[in-house]
């Protein structure tokens, strides 16, 4: 999932020329993160270490990633 997450954020910053500080997941892919980063364990940490912020949500098919203007301090679960 990091390298899925990797290229795209690479692509994101290549399209757009700017980082992307949101990531769009579903349950099933936040899993699958959750997976590859064990050895942290909260969200805020996991946060920090992605530099940005994680929304989950039955909507998203896939990851996407995007930028907003809002600096926000906690993931959002929906």
């Amino acid at each position: 999932m990091l390298s899925f997450l990797y290229k795209l954020a690479r692509q994101f910053e290549h399209r757009h020329g700017y980082r992307p500080n949101v990531l769009h997941l579903n349950h099933c892919h936040f899993k699958r993160l959750q997976q590859d980063l064990a050895a942290i364990h909260d969200l805020d940490g996991m946060n920090q270490f992605l530099g940005m912020e994680i929304v989950v949500s039955v909507e998203f098919a896939q990851p996407h990633l995007a930028w907003t203007p809002v600096d926000w301090q906690n993931a959002v679960a929906v």
